[in-house]
């Protein structure tokens, strides 16, 4: 399937669109609906009509964000019109909700007057606490937000002037102090005259940039005294005229350039001729005014900034407008004013400082974190930021007078954390690690369309190096019928490939003490998971993942006889990650082991520990019985709380409870009241089952009925990177999946101790599920 295709298939599957309005009151009898409706509905009304500030104790209005467009300068697209750009609103609603919690009504108002979005806006102010202006074109959106920020009682941002000042505006300040140099002193020159350019300039000056030593360039050449065809807002930015006329004639000697144009504006001639200890931030998008390998190739000591993910400091606008929103909502603020963008930069440079936790290094796949030339501004994903900006947002609004609700700032801090939890982030953690360093990996089912889809996925997003298994020609057909370009995908026929007698001759000479002969392991060959299994024992691939179209058994059976389980571990386990709204749970053993002895509970709890801090995060184990801690005497029960007592033995620092109930373990009241000796004080993170059943059913009914996204199976134990899909596993799934499989081949280089995929068994008991 084409990227283009996918996109729509994404915005169209399942209820079109990204959004959905969601209650959040129960409605369920008759009750409910006279306190929700008609008669109770009217107490409400008649206490915000005496008080209108109590709209925010009884309505949506405190936590609700209208992102008004008119849809005429939509990202790159340029004036294509409010309906058309209606996705990219609802994108941003998405972000809005993901990262701050902040509910929003996407609005596009077909009306390209500037005076008519004006008026929509202000006719809007009884129904929203905070209006997000997106992608109206310069320099209507000047007046527009001028106009509403003098005329509204509501925080007013438009996010394209001011996302990009806030955050580039950070790394300007860490980056000078890394290279030494005062913001009163630099000289700083612009590729793009545009509201984004326009207001970091401005911006800028705020910080303590002369408006002197400021160059701004559009698409006519550099913007100077008497020069024709200039706004007024442009306008305060005209150099004087001496001659110069283009980019090129004024970059010689400047300390900062910043690109917010096109792919190309700035050239390694450009760069060699700029200052000492040069900055660049070409954010530009998708493409940079130049890349960063381009800008080392010519100078070392030059600092670089991009928009894109795949290289150092990323500006990006995410980095700013869900938090300043969600401080200026919370402190009721009645604007967006200026105190309150620079709190932002501020707290973002400052952040940018701190010790960065290896729980958000490992969400990028990174070693350690520190700051420098490469880390000058956080890093999206990082739950610290709504900790830090919207704290900062909140507290200038106070500070400077336009907060309606003071803010305590220690225990505002506790309410957002409270308000998101980790859940978010979990997934593209664990992609930002596959991307970091993607490996190859061999998907057995090369002909299924899904498999062929989401390689294509996989190889565009840098998260592996894909090969698909299979029929060269089938393969090939499929792709051409779902349209999906085959480049950087490999194909490996299992029929004609050359390695087949290599292969072969491994797995016979791996079982021939088994009662394989050479002549039945060549025939195994023709199944694809043999084959698989093969290249990854072999090396040449370092993962395998399968399963789509097979049973449990059918596909780790070959991975087993092929490549065997780790030898310094006691057992073969499946773990699936389900992914909450609010929090990430970890279950074990789901898939393998029937009827698991204490000594087993107690390895599979260990190892799940191990995959858990390698997802950065820090386990919490309850070992679940129908008893709690001795409550009922049975022989099940005691098998529970003797694996408590053997894992302590074998790792006294890991925070690990039980025999307990499922409602005890998610319930810190229970613990702390019931049992306060429990070493288990919050809520539980990773459930041990005490047998295949109990795993099975319930991380099935917490999936299917309890809203989760299920990650796995995660199979615990291999000697080599073997993962299973689900049968019937959608693309998305695949991906997840696929993810997995490339961090745990990451994590083989490290020592088993510290990647938690590698213990595996020396045997499989004969109890397990898969034999």
């Amino acid at each position: 399937m084409s990227r283009r295709k996918e996109a729509l298939d994404y915005h169209e599957r399942g209820r079109p669109g990204k959004i959905a309005v969601v209650p959040t009151k129960p409605l369920t009898n008759q009750r409910d609906l006279a306190l929700a409706y008609s008669p109770g509905v009217a107490d409400p009304c008649l206490e915000i009509e005496k008080n209108p500030e109590d709209a925010y104790r009884y309505t949506a209005k405190g936590n609700l964000v209208a992102v008004v467009s008119n849809g005429t300068a939509v990202l790159g697209l340029g004036n294509i019109g409010a309906l058309a750009g209606k996705p990219v609103m609802e994108g941003k609603a998405n972000l809005f909700k993901q990262f701050a919690d902040l509910d929003v009504f996407d609005l596009e108002v077909g009306s390209e007057d500037p005076q008519d979005v004006i008026r929509f806006c202000q006719l809007l102010e009884p129904t929203v606490g905070g209006i997000n202006l997106e992608d109206i074109r310069a320099p209507d959106c000047f007046l527009v937000e001028e106009t509403l920020r003098k005329t509204m009682k509501i925080p007013v941002f438009h996010d394209d002037q001011h996302g990009t000042a806030i955050i580039s505006g950070a790394a300007l300040l860490n980056a000078l102090d890394l290279v030494g140099k005062k913001l009163d002193e630099i000289k700083v020159v612009f590729s793009g005259a545009g509201a984004a350019a326009i207001a970091t300039a401005e911006h800028y000056v705020r910080l303590g940039v002369r408006r002197e030593n400021i160059l701004m360039c559009d698409r006519e050449g550099l913007v100077y005294e008497g020069r024709g065809h200039m706004d007024p807002y442009k306008a305060r930015f005209t150099a004087p005229d001496t001659g110069a006329r283009t980019l090129a004639d004024v970059i010689g000697g400047t300390d900062v350039f910043v690109g917010l144009s096109v792919a190309g504006a700035m050239t390694q001639d450009m760069v060699r001729r700029m200052a000492d200890s040069p900055i660049i931030f070409a954010l530009a998008n998708p493409v940079p005014e130049i890349l960063p390998d381009e800008v080392k190739a010519v100078r070392d000591d030059a600092i670089v900034a991009t928009g894109r993910s795949d290289y150092p400091n990323q500006v990006n606008n995410v980095l700013g407008f869900p938090f300043i929103f969600r401080g200026a909502l919370d402190a009721r603020a009645t604007t967006v004013n200026e105190e309150m963008k620079m709190a932002a930069t501020r707290a973002l440079a400052l952040l940018a400082r701190e010790n960065v936790p290896e729980s958000v290094s490992r969400l990028y796949g990174l070693k350690r974190v520190k700051f420098g030339p490469e880390y000058l501004i956080p890093f999206p994903f990082d739950p610290r930021v709504l900790l830090w900006v919207a704290p900062a947002v909140a507290w200038a609004a106070v500070a400077s007078g336009v907060a309606r609700q003071f803010i305590d700032v220690e225990s505002y801090r506790e309410t957002l954390e409270a308000r998101l939890g980790r859940a978010r982030g979990v997934m593209r953690g664990i992609i930002n690690r596959a991307v970091a360093d993607p490996k190859r990996l061999v998907f057995a089912e090369g002909e299924e369309p899904k498999i062929v889809r989401a390689a294509r996925i996989c190889a565009d997003e840098g998260i592996a190096h894909p090969i698909l298994l299979g029929n060269a020609e089938a393969i090939e057909r499929v792709a051409d019928e779902w349209q999906i370009p085959l480049d950087e995908i490999e194909i490996v026929d299992i029929v004609t490939s050359s390695s087949r007698e290599k292969y072969a001759r491994y797995l016979w000479e791996r079982r021939q003490r088994k009662g394989l002969s050479l002549g039945e392991a060549h025939q195994r060959l023709n199944i694809a998971n043999y084959f698989a299994s093969c290249m990854v024992a072999c090396g040449d691939a370092d993962a395998m993942l399968s399963g789509v179209n097979a049973t449990y058994p059918e596909t780790i059976r070959p991975a087993l006889e092929a490549i065997g389980a780790h030898a310094k571990a006691g057992i073969l386990s499946g773990m699936y990650m389900l992914v909450f709204e609010k929090r990430v749970v970890f279950c074990g053993d789901t898939t393998v082991n029937i009827d698991p002895t204490a000594e087993q509970l107690a390895q599979i709890a260990y190892a799940a520990s191990r995959i858990v801090r390698t997802f950065g995060m820090e386990p919490r184990v309850a070992m679940l019985s129908f008893s709690n801690f001795g409550s009922v005497r049975h022989p099940g029960a005691e098998k529970v709380a003797q694996a408590v007592r053997l894992i302590r033995q074998r790792d006294p620092s890991l925070v690990v409870d039980g025999e307990m109930q499922a409602d005890t373990a998610f319930d810190e009241q229970i613990l702390r009241d019931r049992y306060p000796f429990s070493t288990l004080k919050e809520e539980a993170n990773v459930l041990i089952f005490p047998n295949l059943s109990a795993g099975n059913i319930a991380y099935k009914l917490l999936n299917h009925l309890g809203g989760a996204t299920a990650i796995g199976p995660i199979l615990v134990g291999m000697g080599r990177p073997v993962h299973v899909l689900e049968q019937g596993a959608d693309v998305q799934e695949i991906v997840n999946m696929a993810a997995v499989a490339v961090m745990d081949a990451q994590s083989r280089g490290r020592s088993t101790a510290e990647s938690g995929f590698g213990p595996g068994v020396p045997r499989v008991p004969r109890e397990a599920g898969i034999l």
